[in-house]
């Protein structure tokens, strides 16, 4: 999560500069990259402390390890690595076999006006637009 929050809020933060660059402030997209830096900002600082927390938690992890495989020969236990590879790959396989990991784009239809990608294939799910509603249209008061 940190890792995402640091890529993203720099993005962010590189998106305003380019719109300072290109000298589009006064743009509805000069717009969008003033709320994208305001937002940026708080990623990046407050995902800077949390991946240093990471970086001290996998180290000391890595030094807590050592101990335990420095007596055994290179590929001593190499069939403990291959298990996880096959576990990984069957969980993917049926991940892609139930359409849960796919390559299809679930937000393509709302980009591209309504009107699904012509190079999808007929058996793809299509995605169905939920209905909008401003706050203050909740009718049942939630």
């Amino acid at each position: 999560m940190a890792v995402m929050m640091g890529n993203a809020g720099g993005a962010w933060d590189n998106s305003k500069k380019l719109c300072e660059k290109l000298k589009i402030k006064k743009t509805d997209q000069g717009k969008a990259c003033v709320v994208g830096d305001t937002v940026g900002d708080p990623f990046k600082d407050t995902s800077g402390p949390s991946l240093d927390i990471l970086l001290k938690l996998m180290a000391m992890v890595s030094l807590l390890i050592a101990p335990l495989i420095d007596g055994q020969e290179d590929w001593e236990t190499w069939y403990f690595g291959l298990i996880v590879l096959v576990i990984c790959i069957v969980a993917t396989l049926v991940l892609i076999y139930q359409n849960i990991l796919t390559w299809q784009d679930p937000l393509g239809a709302e980009v591209g006006g309504g009107a699904a990608p012509s190079s999808a294939p007929p058996s793809a799910a299509t995605v169905t637009q939920a209905p909008v509603r401003a706050w203050g249209d909740n009718q049942e008061g939630l």
